[in-house]
């Protein structure tokens, strides 16, 4: 009987050391519980942008509004373009882009039309003024500034910034990625060439002669290709067609346009040059070339291929 007892008392002790232990384990499970709703509290991102302010976006940006064009090229490669609602007037790349509403110029945006689409956060660059920014501060519309950077390290910065902001942050890095790849791509053929002398034609004619010059991000991109730009030792884009003469550069670069290119073979000055004369003329995609956007890396490898066309493929 005492033996009984003993055993009833046992399974007893037992029972309630298992219910102690489980209901131990259900607190521990509340408690993760409470802190994990602790740890999601807070805004969706904090972002410091291109003008030193702090932008809180308390949730993810639903509906965008792009007043730069490489902006809204980074969007679309992102494959966020679903959530832009308005763009500027040369928002034209790609096609898709031509379907959102216009805000209207890069200088001269139409703030009403920006109040009446209602965006989560108007993204902007190194265009913007600074009365549209207060405008819209005041009128409680979100704005992050993107300021253009004139190196392949800052676009990168920037691409990622943007995909933060979108919730892109793995298409960010993959898009990154693929531009470093044909970055270093380029580098690596070309590093063991000769260079060969290189102009860029940004403007000619009655109103002046205008280049890439060595402060320019496209004379980098020209120097990454393999070439020697010739005007790499003048500044603020001004240049002279007689400095061009004295250099008559091996290859001369413009914007992919029959009117351009025509109108620089019958100029003064550019009809003598040794590379129009050999048919060393080459245009490029003028918006590739100057946006700081995703399609500069390609922009890199169609100059490359114009310069070094028996290495880069």
């Amino acid at each position: 009987m005492l033996k009984r007892s003993l055993l009833l008392i046992l399974v007893v002790m037992l029972v309630f050391s298992f219910a102690g232990c489980n209901a131990k384990s259900q607190i521990t499970e509340e408690e993760k519980n409470v802190e994990e709703v602790i740890v999601d509290e807070g805004p969706y991102l904090k972002y410091i942008d291109g003008m030193d302010r702090e932008v809180i976006f308390e949730n993810e940006p639903m509906t965008i509004v792009s007043v730069a064009p490489s902006v809204t090229e980074t969007i679309f490669a992102l494959g966020a373009g679903d959530k832009l609602v308005g763009r500027t007037d040369y928002c034209d790349y790609p096609s898709e882009a031509l379907d959102v509403e216009s805000i209207g110029s890069l200088q001269e945006i139409n703030i009403e039309k920006i109040v009446e689409l209602n965006p989560d956060v108007v993204l902007a660059s190194t265009h913007f003024k600074k009365e549209a920014l207060d405008k819209l501060t005041e009128l409680n519309i979100k704005v992050a500034v993107i300021i253009s950077q004139e190196n392949f390290d800052g676009v990168y910065k920037n691409i990622e910034d943007i995909g933060k902001i979108v919730n892109k942050n793995e298409e960010a890095n993959n898009l990154v990625n693929d531009m470093k790849n044909k970055v270093n791509y380029v580098k690596d053929s070309v590093k063991e060439i000769d260079k060969k002398s290189v102009y860029y034609v940004v403007g000619y004619g009655e109103y002046g002669d205008f280049t890439a010059t060595g402060d320019t991000f496209i004379s980098e991109i020209l120097e990454i290709a393999g070439g020697n730009n010739v005007a790499k030792d003048a500044t603020g884009w001004k240049y002279s067609i007689e400095k061009l003469v004295e250099q008559d550069p091996e290859i001369i670069i413009c914007e992919n346009d029959e009117n351009t290119m025509n109108g620089i073979i019958e100029a003064n000055g550019y009809k003598d040059l040794t590379a129009v004369k050999n048919g060393n003329l080459f245009g490029v995609d003028k918006n590739m070339i100057s946006r700081m956007g995703p399609r500069l890396a390609d922009a890199l490898l169609e100059v490359a291929k114009v310069i070094n066309p028996e290495i880069i493929k």
